[in-house]
């Protein structure tokens, strides 16, 4: 996997965290600099330990299934990429907004959002990955966007919440889409 396609697949995982994050933003009285940091620090780092799990969960099935690889990776970008679609549009703006960066709070919104991460790991299994370098280029991604998020959600509002998950969404289905199409014609 090149390094673009690493990149487009760690914008698409991050855009549920980015939209936590500016819904986190936009509950800030004023922008608290630190808040973001350990925001992003949550966030940056389940995204890189949930593909890592799932890395080795489909590793250990990799010679079961490597003939339908392509179809598994396919399927869960696709499932993962429309769920976040559809979430967005069903979203609503009565959603309540916390400030609060507690412990529990920011750990149950972490794994939330890496959830998804978890199953793109087992499809890393599958694929030519450097996985060290992949989860931590998909933490960093997520780490700065999870900043950005904050910032943008104490600037600008929940405006673009709906549309950054819509965005991932499409993303990950396109790269779905990619890796298949590259194993069935190319």
């Amino acid at each position: 996997m090149s390094l673009p396609e690493l990149f487009i697949i760690a914008v698409g995982l991050s855009m549920d965290a980015f939209a936590v994050a500016v819904c986190k933003g936009l509950s800030m009285q004023r922008m608290n600099r630190a808040h973001a940091v350990v925001i992003g620090l949550y966030f940056g780092f389940f995204q890189a330990i949930m593909p890592l799990a799932g890395y080795y969960l489909g590793y250990h099935f990799k010679d079961a299934i490597t003939s339908v690889d392509h179809w598994i990776a396919f399927i869960l970008l696709f499932i993962i990429g429309a769920n976040m679609i559809k979430e967005a549009l069903a979203s609503g703006e009565d959603e309540r907004l916390d400030p609060s960066i507690d412990v529990k709070s920011m750990l149950i919104l972490a794994v939330a959002t890496s959830i998804d991460a978890l199953a793109v790991g087992v499809t890393f299994a599958f694929l030519k990955v450097r996985i060290a370098a992949a989860v931590s280029f998909i933490g960093i991604v997520t780490f700065l966007l999870s900043i950005a998020g904050v910032w943008a959600g104490n600037l600008f509002g929940a405006k673009y919440k709906a549309r950054a998950e819509i965005a991932g969404g499409i993303i990950l289905i396109l790269m779905g889409a990619k890796i298949l199409i590259e194993h069935l014609f190319f």
